[in-house]
């Protein structure tokens, strides 16, 4: 991968930054390294790298949206889009489409993602609710949700919670 402005250091793997860079550049640099590790076929090692990706993303949207990972029975990357796009405080999410969605994909398994412009990331009921109602859903067709994060100010996982 090539970034203007970096330079991998093959040996130790980590990168040299090789001019000046503005917030906003070491930003975009970042999304970038970012959809790099979370490109088709990546493998989730671990819920930080899931978390990461999805915070430089949807944390400062100014409305809400509701983000899908697809995943393969290996739990390894197929494709991820934000599915529905919502105002400042909700987005209306149709269970119907993501199942039509997932069975394009042929994806084994989701991650849900939404966040919460106001910052605040506690689950509401009505997060809950359609998280069931899209569990339920899901699970007609063999494919597992297995996680719903949430992003605010800080990130709730409804796995970590015992909500999933």
């Amino acid at each position: 991968m090539t970034i203007s402005n970096l330079k991998l250091n093959e040996e130790t793997g980590k990168y040299i930054i090789t001019s000046e860079l503005s917030s906003d550049e070491i930003i975009e640099t970042a999304k970038k390294l970012l959809n790099n590790r979370l490109r088709r076929g990546a493998i989730f090692n671990s819920p930080t790298q899931v978390t990461d990706y999805l915070e430089v993303h949807l944390k400062e949207l100014e409305h809400e949206v509701f983000y899908m990972l697809y995943l393969d029975n290996q739990n390894r990357l197929i494709d991820k889009e934000i599915l529905f796009t919502g105002t400042i405080n909700a987005a209306s999410v149709y269970p119907r489409e993501i199942v039509k969605s997932v069975l394009k994909k042929n994806a084994a398994s989701v991650i849900l993602a939404h966040n919460h412009p106001s910052g605040i990331a506690e689950p509401s009921q009505a997060d809950k609710l359609i998280t069931t109602k899209i569990q339920h859903a899901l699970n007609h067709i063999d494919v597992s949700v297995l996680d719903h994060i949430i992003i605010g100010e800080n990130t709730v996982s409804f796995a970590e919670r015992g909500l999933i």
